[in-house]
Formats: C-alpha cells, structure tokens, sequence
C-alpha cells in the first residue's frame, strides 16, 4: 500500500472514529437537554436562563451537526483531499478542530451568563467557524482538482 494511500486510510479512520464518538456526545447532550427541559428544572427553563438556553442548545446543534460533517468527510473528503498530498492532513486538522471550538464555545458561553449575554467562553466561536470555513473550501477546491482530472482524458499513444 502506498503512503498517501495508507495516509488517507488513516485520516478516514480517525474521523469515523472521531465523528461516531462526537455525535454519540452531542446526542447525549441533546438528551439531558430535553430532560432538563422535560423535568422544569429552573436554572434551564426559567426567563432569566433563555441565554443559557440557546447556547446551550446552539452548542448541541452545532456539535451533532459537526459529527456529521466529519462522518461525511471520512467517506467523501479524505478521498478528495488525497490528491492534494498533504493538504489532506491539514483539513484534518483544521474539521477536528473546528467540531471542538464551535460547539464548545457555545456550550463554555453558556456555562456563566452576564446579565444575559454570554461568557468568555463565547470568544472560541469565530474561531472555530473560521477554522470550518477554511477546512470546507479546502475540501471543495480539491473536489474541483479531482473533478478536473477525472475528466481529463488519458493521453494517446502513437502507434496502433
């Protein structure tokens, strides 16, 4: 097996694994979201809590949301990033890292309200959603260079 095969093979294994146990940990979340709201415990569902609340359910989304991109670049992106030698490692990176910050800004935002505007936690977002824009534009030039070599025909020979 070539390098940048086995390359690509483990970048496709990391983010299975990474996307299945990301999304195992947002749906959890999702859940003991529901329950707290199911249950009316007050520190989630009182008016004075509705910055919480959002966060909070930002977070969820935005993590389970993540999970899947991940589960979808395992199948698709690795394979397309490949051909861009080690661009595919940094994309990696870049989706991981993502999948942490946003979600986890929301969710550290949330932690401690100030009068109902975030806190410090909030300041991981923009990061975190520069670092995914980059990752899915890395991605979808590497589509258009795959695209493009795939239409490309073979070169002919001379002879018969």
């Amino acid at each position: 097996m070539p390098a940048a095969d086995s390359r690509q093979e483990a970048l496709r294994r990391r983010h299975l694994r990474f996307g299945w146990w990301s999304l195992a940990l947002f749906a959890t979340l999702g859940l003991v979201l529901e329950s707290l709201h199911a249950f009316k415990v007050a520190a989630y569902v009182d008016a004075a809590s509705e910055t919480r609340r959002l966060l909070f359910t930002l977070g969820h989304a935005h993590g389970v949301l993540l999970s899947l991109v991940n589960l979808v670049w395992a199948g698709a992106g690795a394979p397309l990033v490949a051909v861009r030698g080690e661009l595919a490692t940094w994309v990696s990176r870049l989706l991981i890292a993502a999948t942490l910050l946003l979600p986890g800004g929301f969710l550290l935002g949330g932690v401690r309200v100030y009068g109902g505007d975030p806190g410090v936690g909030i300041l991981l977002v923009p990061p975190g959603a520069l670092l995914l824009i980059a990752a899915l534009a890395l991605t979808a030039r590497a589509a258009g260079a795959a695209g493009e070599r795939a239409a490309t025909p073979p070169p002919r020979g001379d002879g018969p």
